[in-house]
């Protein structure tokens, strides 16, 4: 039963039980009035609330329209786009030890401390930074071929 109905069985039990003018007769019918202006309220509410609910909804819709107007039906794939910016990607640097020639995999943190720990044989080495190229034909650099 919704309240407005139950509020109703309630006032015909009190006229069933020819509740009187008596003290308690006089509470139980104040409590009965104001279970209704209660049960008023309460539809009241509930009818905004209806109301609200329906409004909602369609600014919602409008809000979806506006969006594939402005932003077209490929919403979902720059999303993805966003993330996969999001996500920073290290660097790696691959180093062969002169040791044992094995390839050792640093991230740039680790390439600018100067020196590296082999990974296979544990030996330690430093590493070199030199701003020429494979090509170059420096003196430093004939020097370090020959």
């Amino acid at each position: 039963m919704e309240l407005k109905e139950r509020a109703a069985y309630l006032k015909g039990l009190m006229e069933g039980l020819e509740i009187g003018d008596s003290k308690e007769g006089k509470v139980l019918k104040a409590m009965y009035d104001l279970l209704e202006d209660l049960c008023d309220t309460v539809a009241d509410m509930d009818d905004d609330l209806d109301q609200v609910y329906d409004e909602l909804d369609a600014m919602d819709e409008d809000m979806d329209d506006l969006e594939e107007a402005v932003f077209g039906d490929d919403e979902d794939e720059d999303d993805e786009e966003e993330d996969d910016e999001d996500e920073e990607v290290e660097a790696e640097y691959e180093l062969t030890c002169p040791n044992c020639g094995a390839v050792t995999v640093v991230d740039e943190d680790t390439l600018l401390n100067e020196q590296v720990c082999c990974g296979n044989c544990g030996a330690e080495f430093e590493i070199e930074f030199s701003e020429c190229g494979e090509d170059c034909d420096c003196e430093e650099c004939t020097e370090e071929n020959e």
